[in-house]
């Protein structure tokens, strides 16, 4: 069993997470705090380095996404432990190679302070993993992913995962594997025997069990 005290030592990510919004830090596009982003959605990216492959490609993936990520309210923000100088001249080679102007700031996070946040350097590394993490409104963190040097991230699936997510934020309906906007959602299960007899009888969702039930998507985002 956890203690409030064992809790207090955990050392994070964890989901839920307090980001500290007092933080600052420096980017191509100026000094900002996480403090900027309270009130919005924040996506931060980390990558190994500028100027290598698999971090261009996805840097390009990004960018051509960005009004995605804007319909859904998300800022995006990267960072690496590369200079605010490196960030822009990869920009702008970027910008020539491939023809995709990169619109979001990257942080210059030399002393791996936001690194730090989300033990984004690998004991007896000195380069960020390519990791993913969702901030909320509240300045939490909701989710959270790593992904090794080697490999890519995919940008459709990101933007399904904060689908969800923010899907269930707002209604608080989960969502089943695979799940898209519009798909049928997760009625949560109940938690009494008596909840559970009612559940049976309730209009508009359908169960398979009294603990497996799903509810369509337009009825939960019309009520």
């Amino acid at each position: 069993m956890f203690s409030s005290r064992d809790m207090t030592e955990i050392k994070g990510p964890y989901l839920g997470m307090k980001i500290p919004e007092d933080l600052c830090f420096n980017t191509d596009h100026g000094q900002k705090c996480f403090r900027d982003y309270k009130g919005k959605w924040l996506l931060l990216f980390s990558h190994p380095a500028d100027f290598t492959p698999v971090c261009t490609t996805e840097f390009v993936a990004f960018s051509r996404k960005y009004e995605e990520f804007k319909k859904r309210g998300v800022e995006l923000l990267g960072l690496s432990v590369d200079t605010t100088y490196s960030h822009i001249e990869w920009k702008k080679q970027i910008e020539q190679a491939f023809g995709v102007k990169v619109p979001f700031p990257i942080i210059a996070d030399v002393d791996m302070k936001v690194a730090s946040i989300f033990n984004a350097v690998p004991p007896g590394q000195n380069l960020t993993v390519r990791t993913v993490a969702l901030i909320d409104p509240d300045l939490k963190l909701a989710w959270f992913a790593a992904y090794p040097y080697t490999n890519g991230r995919n940008i459709d699936e990101i933007l399904r995962v904060i689908d969800a997510i923010q899907f269930s934020y707002k209604y608080g309906y989960a969502t089943p594997a695979d799940w898209k906007p519009g798909d049928p959602v997760i009625v949560p299960p109940p938690a009494t025997a008596e909840a559970a007899e009612k559940r049976l009888k309730e209009p508009d969702i359908d169960c398979k069990y009294w603990w497996f039930c799903t509810k369509k998507y337009e009825l939960v985002v019309k009520a």
